[in-house]
């Protein structure tokens, strides 16, 4: 579907059609983080409906969704059977139909996944993804004006939810002013909104902003990541619900042992203007210690990363990493302890930086 955005000034498109950014990602992070800019998502969007519909979704996921409200916000994963991340959706429900949004490249699959799960319970799952829009904005902005929107999430990172488990400092974590919205709209209210006067932003400076606020992404993910390692207790599981597909992993590495890997933020060296990319290695010494998942230039603080690195590495050090021709240099921000667990003494950590929404 193009986007309704694509006749804007400046407009430069992602891979995935939403604009990258309207030639000015600074600007438009600031715009967007004082809730006062609209973005355009291109998340997939997989609906749920039938009466067994949360049962059953309480019984294969991460979160507790039973009895979940009309209205309420929340996420969950899907797990292997070794507690290893395959999808993740941000979940809402309005009474009749549960509203799963997910990365654009994981409706198809996370649709099929649930399809293939259904047996013989009274429940429908399609992948609306084509024929829907997600736009998200911060508090305080109110692009949709009277349109109505077929569901609104809002995101549960603020704070850690019910039944979760924070890593991280629990006293200065910058995702506590964390007030990202997604509405699900009709192309036609997504039209509407790029015909207003709303001032709009692009995927990067989004991006930005969710590095800084350390709130995690499948598109962190690789083919080894458990939810601990990311600090996604905190807002996608519910460490004492019933069973599910690799809970065991989840209870057994909160309770007895450590992630063996964990996330980090990467304040890099800005001072050759080169940013490496997602999925360029991380090294100490010479050794690779780790991954970088997600990179970004933010309007405060400059160029940053999230990185996914061993448990083991001693958050003073310097790292680096290789970009074009040149090697950038990075100084660490625990996320996750590397004594993350149930019973760790989870430092509290000064911050480098702090991030402002307004």
């Amino acid at each position: 579907m193009p986007s309704p955005f694509a006749g804007h000034d400046g407009f430069v498109a992602s891979e995935a059609g939403p604009a990258a950014h309207l030639g000015n990602p600074l600007g438009e992070q600031r715009l967007l983080a004082r809730g006062r800019a609209v973005v355009e998502l291109g998340l997939g969007v997989v609906t749920v409906s039938g009466p067994d519909r949360l049962s059953w979704l309480n019984s294969i996921t991460s979160q507790l969704l039973l009895g979940l409200a009309p209205g309420v916000s929340t996420e969950t994963l899907v797990l292997d059977a070794s507690g290893r991340v395959e999808h993740a959706a941000r979940v809402v429900d309005d009474g009749e139909t549960t509203w799963l949004l997910t990365e654009p490249d994981d409706a198809a699959p996370l649709a099929a996944w649930l399809s293939s799960m259904r047996f013989m319970l009274r429940v429908e799952v399609t992948d609306r993804s084509a024929d829907l829009a997600t736009l998200g904005w911060f508090a305080g902005a109110d692009p949709l004006g009277d349109a109505a929107p077929l569901a609104t999430w809002v995101d549960p990172w603020s704070s850690v939810t019910p039944g979760g488990w924070g890593y991280a400092d629990l006293e200065a974590h910058p995702g506590s002013d964390w007030t990202l919205r997604i509405a699900v709209v009709t192309p036609d209210t997504a039209a509407a909104v790029a015909a207003s006067d709303v001032p709009v932003a692009g995927l990067l400076a989004l991006e930005a902003l969710r590095i800084a606020a350390w709130r995690p992404a499948l598109t962190d993910v690789d083919e080894r990541t458990i939810p601990h390692e990311l600090d996604w207790l905190r807002s996608a599981v519910h460490l004492s619900k019933g069973c599910y597909r690799g809970q065991e992993t989840v209870a057994k590495v909160h309770n007895l042992g450590r992630p063996p890997r964990r996330l980090v933020m990467l304040h890099l060296d800005g001072s050759d203007g080169v940013v490496p990319a997602p999925g360029t290695p991380v090294t100490l010494d010479g050794t690779e210690v780790g991954r970088l998942v997600a990179s970004a230039t933010h309007h405060e603080l400059g160029p940053v990363g999230l990185a996914v690195v061993k448990r083991s590495l001693d958050p003073s050090a310097v790292l680096t990493l290789p970009a074009d021709d040149v090697v950038v240099t990075a100084a660490q921000e625990v996320i996750v302890p590397p004594g993350a667990g149930a019973t760790a003494d989870v430092p509290r950590l000064p911050r480098l930086g702090a991030v402002r929404r307004g």
